[in-house]
């Protein structure tokens, strides 16, 4: 088969290798499927680069969630058959960056049937992400005022789509009037254009200067110091992650100031912790799909070739919504 091997560590244009390699067998608690569709996610370029908290062993493919389809159980494996439809997370060294992959059977759940490929590949990380940071560590409730930054982005976008899922009224802060445009289709209520606008104020102004009630922050540095400038009397900030590459060093003075709350979500936890409340948040996440609630935005399908450029644009910030490769 055809995949796509780090070999060494760098940037993901230079380090992402097109090599021909066997077919990997499933091993216990595992199954082998035929990739359908693999989407880029920002921790498929941090593992290129070695800056990620999961550190494969050289040589490894990426991709760390896929759709695909079922073509050998390992043992120990139930519930499942073979040409079975699947999503769910890439068992990396041999992840889904390539026309076969490996899925830990724990990790793997049955797709929706109204999404496609490249969409359902899409609606395992992200949305989780999503699900558990607004649901269960945000405690999100109708009505309120939900702040997403990044809002076009591949995590973004599943929060903004959550949000307006929940009754929530969604500000979406982007980086450029192309990102605006894609936050405003996702549904998001008001939309701010960071290179020209300070959120802090449009925050203030919409909220008749209330501030938001849950704030989901992805991006860290000064973002999330001027979020708590923004942040409602008993708000909730989300620590998502830190795209900006600056993790910051919370005053927690200030957080008693307004009685806000800073939350941390490490989703991948729950798959160790807590695997019933994974497997919910998917049932809920297919019968929004199946509603029409929710949708994936794909804005670009690559074949295996032009992964390699695909994940360096994700790297960068140079996207909006899912980039996906699909095995045609």
């Amino acid at each position: 088969m055809q995949t796509l091997r780090v070999s060494e560590l760098g940037e993901p244009r230079d380090v992402l290798e097109l090599v021909e390699s066997p077919l990997p067998r499933p091993g216990p608690d595992q199954v082998l499927v035929r990739v359908a569709a693999s989407p880029v996610n920002f921790p498929d370029a941090l593992m290129c680069r070695g800056q990620y908290q999961v550190k494969p062993e050289t040589p490894f493919t990426p991709g760390v969630e896929l759709c695909g389809e079922i073509v050998e159980l390992g043992s120990g494996v139930g519930g499942f058959t073979t040409g079975e439809r699947v999503i769910g997370g890439g068992a990396v060294p041999t992840g889904g960056f390539a026309e076969y992959a490996l899925m830990d059977a724990a990790r793997t759940f049955p797709a929706p049937a109204a999404l496609s490929d490249a969409e359902a590949a899409s609606l395992f990380i992200g949305y989780q992400t999503g699900w558990f940071g607004l649901h269960r560590r945000g405690a999100l409730r109708e009505g309120e005022t939900l702040l997403v930054h990044a809002a076009s982005g591949g995590v973004g976008s599943a929060a903004v789509q959550l949000g307006k899922a929940a009754g929530a009224t969604v500000i979406g802060v982007v980086g450029g009037p192309e990102k605006a445009e894609v936050a405003r289709e996702l549904g998001a209520d008001v939309v701010i254009d960071r290179r020209s606008e300070d959120f802090v104020g449009v925050v203030k102004e919409a909220t008749g200067g209330r501030g938001a009630d849950v704030i989901y922050d992805p991006v860290g540095g000064e973002t999330y110091e001027r979020s708590t400038k923004c942040v409602a009397f008993e708000g909730r900030i989300l620590i998502i992650g830190f795209a900006s590459g600056k993790i910051p060093s919370p005053g927690l003075n200030h957080a008693l100031i307004k009685n806000y709350s800073i939350v941390g979500l490490h989703w991948g936890l729950y798959n160790e912790r807590d695997p019933a409340a994974v497997r919910e948040a998917h049932e809920d996440l297919c019968r929004m799909a199946d509603e029409g609630r929710l949708s994936p935005l794909v804005s670009q399908r690559v074949g295996l070739s032009e992964l390699a450029e695909a994940t360096q644009r994700v790297a960068d910030g140079h996207t909006v919504g899912r980039v996906v490769y699909v095995n045609s």
